[in-house]
C-alpha cells in the first residue's frame, strides 16, 4: 500500500514535467519550436526529442525492457547532440507521437516493476552503474522538471508566454507594462550592487 502510494506520487510528478514541456509547444510556428535560443542551440522540440531518449534508456535499457524502436539520435555513431534537435524532416507531431509511446512504456515499466526493483545504467560511471527503480524514478523527474525549466525560459524568449500550463501560469499577476517595470527595476538592483561591491 505504501509502495503504491509512493510510486504514484512520483509518476505524478514525473506527468506533470512531461505535460510541462509539451505544453511549451502549443500555439507555436515550426520555426519556433525549433529556433536556437542560446549560445548551445537550446530549443523546444529539441528538448522535446531530449526527453523522450532519456526516458527510452532509462525505463527501457535499464531495466531490459527496451522500447523495441531504434532511436537513430542516441547510436554510438550519432552526431553529438543529435538527440536535442529536430532536424528539418522530423516532424513536430513525429517527435511528440515518439514522446508519448515512451511515456507508455515508461509508464508499464513504473506500474509492473517494484520500487526496489534492480536495473543497470551502462552509461554511468563505474560503481553507481546498478540503480532501483526507485531511484530512476527520482532522476528522470528531475531531470524532466530541469528541462522544462530549460522550455518556459526558451518560450518566454520566443513569444513572452510563461507558466507551468494552460490555465495555470503560477505567476503573479500583472501585465506588460507592470513586468517591464519589474524587469527595470531588478536591473537597477543589479547595476547599484556592481558599483558597490
Amino acid at each position: 500500500m505504501i509502495e503504491s502510494k509512493q510510486k504514484a506520487d512520483l509518476a505524478r510528478y514525473l506527468q506533470s514535467a512531461r505535460d510541462a514541456l509539451l505544453w511549451k509547444l502549443d500555439g507555436l510556428s515550426e520555426y519556433d519550436i525549433r529556433r536556437p535560443l542560446t549560445p548551445t542551440g537550446t530549443n523546444l522540440l529539441g528538448l522535446v526529442k531530449h526527453a523522450a531518449g532519456v526516458e527510452a534508456g532509462y525505463f527501457g535499457d535499464t531495466f531490459g525492457r527496451p522500447l523495441g524502436e531504434a532511436l537513430p539520435w542516441l547510436t554510438e555513431d550519432a552526431e553529438p547532440n543529435a538527440d536535442l534537435w529536430a532536424t528539418a524532416d522530423e516532424s513536430r507531431e513525429q517527435i511528440v507521437t515518439l514522446y508519448r509511446r515512451v511515456w507508455q512504456h515508461a509508464d508499464a515499466t513504473i506500474t509492473d516493476l517494484a520500487l526496489d526493483a534492480a536495473g543497470r545504467v551502462p552509461w554511468w560511471g563505474e560503481g553507481r552503474q546498478e540503480v532501483t527503480l526507485h531511484q530512476i524514478l527520482v532522476h528522470v523527474t528531475a531531470e524532466t522538471h530541469r528541462h522544462a525549466g530549460h522550455a518556459d525560459i526558451v518560450r518566454e524568449l520566443v513569444d513572452g508566454a510563461v507558466g507551468m500550463g494552460q490555465g495555470n501560469d503560477n505567476m503573479p499577476e500583472g501585465d506588460r507594462s507592470w513586468w517591464k517595470s519589474h524587469r527595470d527595476r531588478l536591473e537597477r538592483a543589479a547595476r547599484e550592487a556592481a558599483r558597490r561591491h
